[in-house]
C-alpha cells in the first residue's frame, strides 16, 4: 500500500512525513482491501467490524466504541430524511471513526508525539484517542474555538496552543511546529483519516439493508468526510453492492463558502476566499484541503452545492433540538439547507443527513 495523489498521480510509502503531495493536494490510500460484504465482523459492533475492510496493520486497535451510531429515519416537513447521530461519537463528533484508525497505524509504527490543528471537534479527538495510546499530543486550535471544544481539549491532557487570528493561521503555526519532528496527524489530509471515516458509508448501506439512500447531504469545511464517503460509495459500487452513487450534496456557511463559489464559478478547484464571522465554526475553512474532490463528488452524482446564513442555522438547530437531537450549530448546516434541497428531490427519496457534532461543544 501506498500514498497516491488522486490528481498528479504522485506516490509516497505508507510511512512517509510528507503531509501532502508536492502538488498540494492530499494523498489517498492505493492499494487497500476494498470493499467486501463477507468481510464485515457481524459478531461485533461498531466501526471494527468493519477492520478487514482497514487497511491492515499490527497489533490491537486504538478504540473508545466508536462507530455504530442510529440512523433515525422520518417525515419531515413532507420529505423523508435520515438522520445519522454521528455526535453520539465517543468524543462527540464524526471525526472519531478517522482518529481511532489514524492513532491505531501510528501507534504500530512507533510514533508517539503528533500534532493537528482543529477549531475544534478533530482536537477533541485527536486529544482523546492520543491519550488511550499514551501520546504526547499538541493542538493548535484558533483562539475564538468555543470555550466547551477548549475545555475538552485539555481535560484529555493534551497541550493547547491557541491562535490569534483566522483559521488558517492555526494551520501555519501547526505545520511551522512540524519541522521540529513532530508526526502531523493532520484530520484535512491524512489518508487514513479518510479510511476510517469511510466506515460510515459501509454502516450507513448496512443499515439500510444494503439499499442506497437517494441523496446524502453534508455540511461542508476541508471537505475530507465528503471525501471519505465518495471513495466508500465507490468502492460498494465496484463491489456490486451499488449499481450507481446517491447524489452528494454539500452546504456551507454564507460566511465561507469557497465551494459554493468553486461550483457557481464552474472551477475545478476551489480559491482561497476571506472568512466572515458565522456561529458554523466547524467548517470556516478558507482554503479547503479536498475542495476538488467535493466538486468531483457533487458533479459526477448530480448533486448541487449550498450555502445558508446564521439564521438559517440557528433556526435549523433549534428544529433539531424540539426533536430531541441536540447538535452544534455546524452540524445543523445541513438541515438549513433543506428548503434549497427540496426543489431537486422527491417526498419520496430518501435523504441522509449526517449530524456531526454534539450540542454540548458549543456555548
Amino acid at each position: 500500500m501506498n500514498f497516491l495523489c488522486a490528481h498528479c498521480g504522485h506516490v509516497e510509502a505508507l510511512q512517509t512525513r510528507r503531509w501532502r503531495c508536492v502538488c498540494g493536494r492530499p494523498f489517498i490510500l492505493e492499494g487497500g482491501p476494498g470493499f467486501r460484504r463477507e468481510a464485515v465482523h457481524l459478531h461485533e459492533q461498531g466501526l471494527w467490524r468493519y477492520r478487514e475492510l482497514l487497511p491492515p496493520f499490527e497489533g490491537n486497535p486504538v478504540t473508545l466504541g466508536e462507530g455504530g451510531t442510529p440512523l433515525l429515519i422520518e417525515q419531515w416537513d413532507g420529505l423523508r430524511l435520515g438522520f445519522k447521530l454521528e455526535f453520539m461519537a465517543p468524543t462527540g463528533s464524526f471525526k472519531d471513526r478517522g482518529v481511532s484508525v489514524l492513532i491505531s497505524f501510528l501507534r504500530s509504527w512507533g510514533i508517539n508525539d503528533v500534532l493537528d490543528d482543529s477549531s475544534g471537534n478533530a482536537g477533541a479527538s485527536l486529544a482523546a484517542y492520543g491519550a488511550r495510546a499514551g501520546f504526547r499530543v499538541r493542538i493548535f486550535a484558533p483562539a475564538h474555538t468555543s470555550a466547551a471544544k477548549r475545555l475538552q481539549i485539555e481535560a484529555y491532557g493534551a497541550e493547547l496552543i491557541a491562535v490569534d487570528g483566522p483559521r488558517q493561521r492555526a494551520t501555519q503555526a501547526a505545520q511551522e511546529a512540524v519541522m521540529a519532528g513532530a508526526y502531523y496527524a493532520s484530520h484535512a489530509h491524512n489518508p487514513l483519516m479518510l479510511e476510517g471515516m469511510a466506515t460510515f458509508g459501509y454502516e450507513l448501506l448496512e443499515q439500510l439493508s444494503w439499499r442506497m439512500p437517494d441523496n446524502l447531504l453534508f455540511p461542508v469545511g476541508h471537505g475530507s468526510f465528503v471525501a471519505s464517503t465518495y471513495l466508500a460509495m465507490k468502492r460498494l459500487r465496484a463491489a456490486g453492492v451499488l449499481d450507481r452513487l446517491p447524489r452528494f450534496f454539500v452546504v456551507q456557511s454564507r460566511a465561507c463558502a469557497p465551494v459554493l463559489r468553486a461550483w457557481q464559478s464552474g472551477w475545478d478547484n476551489t480559491e482561497e476566499v476571506l472568512p466572515g464571522d458565522t456561529v458554523a465554526e466547524g467548517i470556516t475553512i478558507s482554503r479547503p484541503a479536498w475542495g476538488w474532490y467535493v466538486l468531483k463528488a457533487v458533479r459526477e452524482t448530480g448533486g448541487a452545492v449550498f450555502a445558508v446564513n446564521d439564521t438559517e442555522i440557528l433556526a435549523a438547530r433549534k428544529a433539531l433540538a424540539s426533536h430531541g437531537l441536540y447538535v452544534e450549530p455546524t452540524a445543523a448546516v445541513s438541515l438549513a439547507a433543506v428548503p434549497q434541497l427540496r426543489k431537486l428531490i422527491t417526498p419520496q427519496e430518501l435523504t441522509v443527513l449526517p449530524l456531526t457534532g454534539h450540542g454540548l461543544k458549543s456555548h
